[in-house]
């Protein structure tokens, strides 16, 4: 059972998506972002263009030092061809073939000029094509966080449209994780990843071109290798994704033990359960450990198979490119181009190899979202929405019927009619259904059966928004957000001003207790109510419910943590605050509900008893038995 509701709990990421279903969905995130994202391809192609021009203008920089040199070797004042010829005649057929593949001049040394402008020509390059990537990266960081912005809207609005029956059996920790680790992550993977996957792929593109120009053997013998790396790395990703999967999970997990752990601090105290929880935590933590290392590990083998892949192309380009040049079919430039070519070849492939851990992570954890998001929903509102025309406060339920699992009944065939301004207390054990009651006319779950109405109309009829507008509820377990006094008695309600502040605190016992605090209204408490009791924190609470004026008021267990004499000025609050309005009292200390104009006695989500409190005590029932067993005192026996 969830620690905070009656769902089933369900273990997190119990359902995982496949990999390339949960990638394409991330994408389909980038659609909205398309114009800026074909800016970014066409910034990093025309920033990879000028990259891959590089290093063939590097080549005819050495192909002009390596002429000079060569040409100061040759006698002056003869043509190429001579010098061909003459070296032929002196039996250096293989020198001969070299040069006859040069560029020369004989007699005529390194040509500096040609040399200043072509170096020059390569920084100008350079440069721009550093811009270009700058560029790309400033738009690049805007889309994706852009991305992200989205996502946690949108995970937002879904929480906001979730049944509460569906966030009852999920852990708080977990779900707090999808929402904030989780999209991190995905935004933090996009950030990293898509960059360098579209200039990667642009650059193999590129340099594939050039190395074809340059010379298509060589080019074969570079592509021979990529067969082999895309079967690594694929092996390597398919092995590594179930870790990544696990890691996300255990995330999850290890952070819902945490949040359980911090906000029942004082009770882990108090009962001596540190080592209990630390124990768990130590498991949870080493099974996030496991598998965070297992991840990394088998991810991370990529590069170090990618690399042996890069140097085994290597070798060949450079034995079978030094055989070109000495038979003179390629220049001793192009050759060095052509490696340089065949490294930036290798080192895209590498890096999209690489980054497969970053992209497993990420689908990972998008796939953690999109299981939040595609959790159930609420019923959608009715549209328009019927509401009653005159606001009365009548509550009927005809025939209701609901359980929280299918195969086991809680209330069933629950008939009920309470008037305008009456206040009917619901009494009964623990499990008998009474919060649920009040929970229905909430429309916090949905009925199975029968009709709860209110002035007449079908509640499932309105909105929510509609509904619950006209309910005031005070909730046993106080709920207060970092803030000052005064704007936690002023929440859900915008237009209050200070005097309605201060009527509702007044009316409420509030008042008695904030001028004692050094800065009264506005001292600042956090969402633990620091700095005040736990008895002023519910007195915060139903100041907050009497300032929103409701014509219904649910009480679950709203005095329960007020001390004796606070309880005085609370009921006689509440009594102010029922008048004219239908109220639903739920509690455990009966001695609240003597004054009720009907008191419910519940037990297995059935009604068998209700009346006033004189009658139904003089009836003898359940109803008595539970008063007496509060208030009768205890017999002993002398000896």
């Amino acid at each position: 059972m969830s620690p905070h509701g009656p769902g089933p709990g369900l273990p997190p990421g119990q359902k995982s998506m496949n990999f390339g279903p949960s990638l394409r969905r991330l994408l389909q995130h980038l659609r909205v972002e398309r114009p800026w994202m074909i800016l970014v391809v066409v910034l990093g192609a025309a920033a990879v263009s000028l990259q891959v021009l590089g290093p063939k203008l590097l080549g005819d920089a050495t192909n002009i030092v390596f002429n000079g040199v060569v040409g100061r070797m040759l006698p002056e004042g003869i043509t190429q061809d001579q010098a061909v010829q003459g070296l032929r005649a002196a039996g250096e057929d293989q020198v001969a073939d070299m040069v006859s593949g040069m560029d020369v001049v004989p007699g005529q040394g390194i040509d500096f000029g040609a040399l200043g402008t072509t170096l020059l020509t390569v920084l100008a390059v350079y440069l721009v094509s550093a811009l270009f990537l700058w560029g790309q990266g400033l738009i690049l960081a805007y889309v994706v966080q852009r991305t992200g912005y989205r996502l946690r809207r949108d995970v937002q609005a879904k929480i906001d449209r979730l049944s509460l029956r569906h966030l009852d059996s999920q852990a708080r920790g977990d779900t707090l994780s999808r929402v904030t680790n989780d999209i991190d992550n995905v935004t933090q993977s996009l950030q990293q990843t898509l960059s360098q996957l579209i200039t990667s792929t642009l650059t193999v593109l590129g340099v594939l071109g050039m190395m074809f120009y340059l010379s298509w053997q060589l080019a074969l013998i570079a592509l021979v290798t990529v067969p082999l790396s895309a079967v690594m790395t694929m092996a390597i990703a398919k092995r590594a994704q179930p870790e990544f999967v696990a890691q996300w999970t255990s995330t999850g997990t290890l952070g819902g033990h945490v949040e359980e752990a911090f906000t029942g601090h004082e009770l882990v105290t108090a009962f001596n359960s540190q080592d209990s929880f630390t124990e768990t935590f130590d498991a949870e933590n080493d099974k996030l450990y496991r598998a965070s290392f297992k991840a990394q590990f088998i991810s991370g083998t990529i590069m170090p198979a990618m690399a042996f892949v890069s140097n085994l192309n290597y070798v060949l380009v450079a034995v079978v490119g030094g055989l070109r040049v000495a038979s003179g079919a390629l220049t001793l430039g192009e050759v060095q181009a052509f490696i340089q070519y065949s490294r930036q070849f290798s080192q895209p492939l590498a890096q999209i190899a690489s980054m497969a851990n970053l992209v497993q992570s990420g689908v990972a954890s998008a796939e953690r979202i999109f299981e939040l998001m595609d959790a159930e929903e609420e019923i959608p509102d009715p549209a328009p929405g019927n509401a009653p025309a005159h606001l009365r406060g009548k509550v009927e339920f005809d025939d209701v019927s609901f359980r929280y699992e299918a195969d086991t009944p809680l209330i069933e065939h629950l008939d009920l009619v309470v008037e305008p301004g009456q206040t009917v207390a619901v009494v009964g054990p623990t499990g008998a259904g009474k919060t649920t009651l009040v929970n229905l006319i909430m429309r916090f779950y949905e009925i199975d059966g029968g009709r709860i109405l209110l002035d007449g109309v079908d509640t499932r009829e309105m909105t929510r928004e509609e509904l619950r507008a006209r309910i005031g509820m005070v909730l046993q377990d106080t709920w207060l957000f970092k803030g000052t006094i005064a704007e936690n008695i002023a929440f859900g309600r915008t237009d209050a001003d200070e005097q309605d502040v201060l009527a509702a605190a007044r009316a409420t016992g509030v008042d008695r207790f904030v001028h004692s605090l050094p800065e009264g209204y506005e001292t600042v408490i956090d969402d633990e109510g620091g700095g005040v009791s736990t008895g002023e924190k519910q007195l915060i609470t139903i100041a907050r419910a009497f300032l929103s004026d409701p014509q219904i008021l649910i009480l679950d267990e709203a005095t329960s943590s007020v001390d004796t004499r606070t309880e005085v000025l609370v009921q006689q609050a509440m009594g102010e605050l029922r008048k004219g309005r239908t109220s639903f009292v739920i509690a455990h200390r009966l001695s609240t509900i003597r004054d009720a104009d009907l008191i419910l006695v519940m037990e297995s989500g059935r009604i068998v008893e209700q009346g006033t409190h004189a009658g139904l005590l003089e009836a003898g029932g359940a109803y008595a038995r539970l008063y007496e067993s509060q208030f009768a005192a205890p017999v002993v026996e002398e000896a």
